[in-house]
């Protein structure tokens, strides 16, 4: 594959944090405009958005740099505690939103211009689905974690905001002024709700949370593109740090191979699995050497020291790697 200009990720992020400004000063003139606490917070929502909007600019600006001596595995960790951060704020947020709807049942005030006021807000959410998508695209594209959490959020805005619009138009119809605090108090539970998701994601992130489905993929494509030398592949390890994957494995070889032999092995498992990812990928792979009691997985069938027959290749799964790795920790 292709590599990519990773600085595409700052230029997008900058785009996004530009009109996010843009959008926030619509959204606070149709709050000043109609007094209207659902409107307000669709404003808070946004206080947040540009908020974290710059964090995740400077984040991603960080993970850009390239690796030193005091970050031997590169800056791109930066990108997921930007993105908790902004899951943690996003929870702010809601909880400010209900606080002042049940403020404002108690406390009503009347709603003016509220015409204009949808007109404002839903012009706002299409733009946030739309840059939302960009966002997530792009995020998805050059493996930005903070990308793709500023889109989500972006767009979960867009699904808030369609709800808002209906409770507006209702609130618009029927004159009810109770509706205003209701649609503020569920909407204000949605974007909770989504902080929660994103700040659950990236804490996985941040723990180094094992991601079995690129770990499966890595190992059904390893399987694919065996070599008969192969004997076994166990403790693959992965790590993500930003748009950058270490990986670690071991791998069974004849006994009696050299190391130059060893060792084009090793590359040509970088190889397959380099040609496959975008990401920028560093290896550990450490070689091991067989024993009589793998002959019968062993498919070198010229091998002059050979004990016992082939009967049939060991599996490699997902499965079959974890009890492999758990058995070297405590073994080891």
């Amino acid at each position: 594959m292709k590599p990519y200009n990773r600085a595409i990720k700052f230029t997008v992020q900058k785009r996004i944090v530009i009109i996010s400004i843009i959008l926030f000063v619509g959204k606070i003139g149709a709050y000043l405009l109609t007094s209207s606490v659902g409107i307000l917070t669709d404003a808070l929502e946004s206080t947040v958005n540009v908020l974290t909007g710059f964090i995740s600019l400077y984040s991603i600006g960080v993970a850009l740099k390239p690796k030193d001596i005091s970050h031997p595995f590169g800056h791109g960790k930066i990108e997921s505690i930007s993105a908790s951060v902004e899951g943690f704020l996003i929870i702010l947020a809601g909880l400010i939103i209900i606080f002042e709807a049940v403020k404002r049942l108690f406390h009503p005030v009347e709603i003016q211009q509220l015409d204009i006021g949808i007109i404002i807000i839903a012009a706002a959410g299409i733009v946030n689905y739309i840059l939302g998508y960009y966002g997530i695209k792009t995020g998805r594209k050059y493996n930005s974690i903070a990308l793709v959490a500023g889109g989500k959020h972006l767009q979960s805005d867009t699904y808030s905001t369609i709800g808002l619009v209906v409770g507006l138009l209702l609130l618009l119809i029927t004159k009810i002024a109770w509706l205003d605090s209701a649609i503020a108090l569920l909407f204000g539970s949605i974007i909770i709700f989504t902080g929660y998701k994103i700040l659950k994601e990236t804490t996985s992130n941040l723990m180094d949370q094992a991601d079995s489905k690129m770990l499966k993929e890595i190992i059904e494509l390893l399987s694919k593109n065996k070599s008969d030398c192969w004997i076994n592949l166990h403790n693959l390890k992965l790590l993500k740090y930003g748009d950058s994957l270490h990986i670690d494995c071991d791998i069974t070889l004849p006994w009696y191979m050299n190391i130059l032999d060893a060792h084009k092995e090793s590359e040509s498992i970088m190889s397959i699995i380099s040609k496959n990812y975008k990401n920028r990928i560093d290896f550990t792979i450490h070689t091991d050497a067989c024993n009589s009691d793998l002959c019968e997985h062993c498919r070198v069938f010229d091998c002059k020291y050979r004990k016992h027959d082939f009967i049939t290749d060991l599996e490699w799964t997902l499965e079959e790697n974890i009890k492999n790795t758990d058995h070297n920790l405590y073994t080891k």
